[in-house]
């Protein structure tokens, strides 16, 4: 029973994670030649998160926090331990991801790029400072963004990246059917969580608290951790890519290939040659299994605990998960996010992982397929509930910090 109860994530001394933020660090880009067609790309995504029933009889809540929108995902997961010193830890994971939206919606989206303005993209790093900046609430939180940045270009043509943030141990599976449409998705890229002495318990976080907690606070550390201690990757990103977000409470419990396994179980080759997007209730069935499968690893079988990546039935805990589907920006998303621009009321509109693209009598293919599903632009904060997704999309990192490999 001591394997199951590996629960809450510990308040880390900020000054101790200062001292580690350099190894934590990487600037990495990974990416492929070819390139097919010289069209942007955004993200077709649903959410998923459930606090494990045993962190519920504990007294927990739900401090997690999932935005999925055209251009970016975003995975946050607070620190439960701040329950004890009076400060709602799921305020800081839904503030923050919120504001990562709305810059996104400025600085990413396709039609935007092209246009000089002070507001343009320079990387998640300076995304999450100003989204950071912009905040007030108290609490301390991990942080995984994928941005799709849709203005790079490889020997003149256009080819689409994602970069990839990570403060912490939320992680990111890319899956793509290498060899061929009609085979099965293999994972292509994986991130590493940072935690500090391998602890499970202690991840890099990102933080704002008071007396409290921390007399000597400064913001100051917290923008260093950004700067200094995020692990960014620059990806190459292809129409019908799939990426796997989620919170510690995923990737402690299961293996890489028990993630892939799942997918490939509902997300089947195409029958058809030409692309046709996955229904977004397909990424929510995806999502919530990988939920379930999470939390079946804490119970027990016969007496016995399954096998997990930290040990025997693995962690209970908040558990949240993206599934994202790369598709093709059309002028079915363009009318409905410009309209989205023009109103500010993104919450009241239904989605295709976001939005229910052009309406009704423009709406994409993938919201055809799925329209009774409905979006969700932030993350729900009831304990146990199912938050229904949206899409976004992001763009990308800071060129010159990448290193080609």
């Amino acid at each position: 029973m001591t394997d199951m109860h590996r629960s809450p994530t510990f308040l880390v001394d900020s000054n101790k994670q200062k001292g580690l933020l350099e190894e934590f660090q990487r600037r990495e880009q990974h990416f492929t030649e070819e390139y097919q067609k010289n069209k942007p790309l955004c993200f077709s995504g649903r959410a998923f998160q459930q606090t494990h029933p045993a962190k519920v009889r504990m007294g927990y809540k739900d401090a997690d926090a999932t935005l999925t929108s055209p251009m970016l995902l975003g995975v946050c997961d607070g620190v439960s331990q701040l329950e004890e010193f009076g400060m709602d830890p799921s305020e800081l994971p839904n503030e923050l991801l919120k504001v990562c939206e709305e810059l996104a919606m400025m600085q990413l989206m396709p039609d935007n790029l092209n246009k000089p303005s002070k507001d343009a993209y320079k990387g998640p790093i300076s995304l999450l400072k100003e989204a950071y900046e912009e905040t007030e609430s108290m609490g301390s939180t991990t942080v995984l963004l994928a941005a799709l940045d849709n203005s790079t270009r490889i020997h003149g043509k256009l080819h689409p990246m994602i970069a990839v943030l990570s403060i912490g141990d939320c992680e990111l599976l890319m899956l793509r059917r290498t060899n061929g449409r009609q085979n099965a998705l293999e994972a292509v890229f994986h991130t590493e969580m940072q935690r500090i002495d391998f602890n499970v318990q202690t991840p890099l976080q990102l933080a704002r608290v008071d007396g409290r907690i921390d007399e000597d606070f400064d913001e100051s550390i917290a923008l260093e951790v950004i700067e200094k201690g995020s692990a960014v990757h620059c990806v190459s990103a292809y129409e019908g890519d799939v990426l796997v977000m989620g919170s510690d409470g995923v990737f402690d419990n299961l293996f890489l290939d028990e993630i892939v396994e799942i997918c490939n179980e509902f997300i089947r080759p195409p029958t058809r040659q030409d692309f046709v997007p996955i229904p977004p209730g397909m990424l929510s069935q995806v999502a919530e299994r990988i939920v379930r499968a999470s939390h079946a690893k804490s119970d027990a079988k016969r007496g016995q605990f399954m096998d997990t990546p930290i040990g025997k039935g693995g962690k209970v805990d908040d558990t949240s998960v993206v599934v994202a589907e790369i598709v093709e920006w059309t002028d079915a998303h363009r009318e409905i996010w410009s309209q989205v621009r023009r109103n500010r009321q993104w919450s009241s509109v239904l989605s295709c992982g976001g939005m229910q693209c052009g309406g009704p009598q423009n709406s994409c293919s993938a919201c055809e397929a799925d329209d009774a599903d409905e979006v969700r632009t932030r993350s729900i904060r009831k304990r146990g509930a199912e938050p229904e997704s949206e899409f976004e999309s992001e763009s990308e990192e800071e060129e010159s910090n990448c290193v080609v490999l």
